[in-house]
């Protein structure tokens, strides 16, 4: 005599199916994290979100910049950097360095003039070195919405928590994995008619 299992688990294709799909979306959100959060910290960098459309089409409105801080020096034409709009203040710009040149009052302080890739012409306003926030170092489109959606105060949190969450069920799903694995050993090895 046999024994079957009361409870009806999906075999063959449609299981390796399931599984496929979700070590993939495991794996795209452990990417968003490790993008969006533990990548920037980890190198000292900023995430911010696009939120206009002046550098269409490379960087639409929702595109997540990563920026790192670099002397003004290492800044060249052609360049995307993210600049306070007025020094000290938390409002940023990221924009396409158009030329390089100095300010007019004879200091030699090194400036840049910057443009949006969507915009006609080029920003009022020279970026001085205290205004520059960093050099785009690598975007994600579309992930800047999420960081949008969340607040400040608690990005850090919820990534955190999304990052156990996701860990556990991985550990989970690599323990069940086992799990049934031996136990499919076990019955293909040990079964016997009564």
């Amino acid at each position: 005599m046999t024994s079957t299992s009361s409870v009806h688990r999906p075999s063959g294709p449609l299981r390796l199916a399931w599984r496929v799909l979700v070590w993939t979306v495991l794996l795209a959100l452990a990417l968003v994290l490790v993008s969006a959060v533990l990548l920037p910290r980890l190198a000292g960098a900023t995430p911010y979100t696009v939120l206009t459309g002046s550098m269409r089409p490379d960087y639409p409105p929702g595109t997540l910049v990563v920026v790192k801080p670099v002397a003004i020096e290492d800044i060249a034409v052609g360049d995307v950097i993210t600049y306070q709009v007025e020094s000290g203040e938390s409002a940023v710009v990221t924009h396409r360095v158009v030329s390089v040149g100095s300010t007019v009052s004879g200091s030699g302080e090194r400036v840049l003039h910057t443009q949006g890739d969507a915009n006609d012409v080029a920003d009022q306003e020279p970026v001085r070195e205290v205004q520059v926030r960093g050099l785009l170092w690598y975007s994600v489109p579309h992930l800047g919405h999420v960081n949008t959606w969340i607040p400040g105060s608690t990005r850090q949190f919820v990534a955190t928590g999304a990052g156990a969450v996701l860990a556990a069920y991985a550990a989970w799903m690599f323990g069940a994995g086992l799990v049934d694995r031996r136990s499919n050993e076990k019955r293909k090895g040990g079964a016997h008619i009564a």
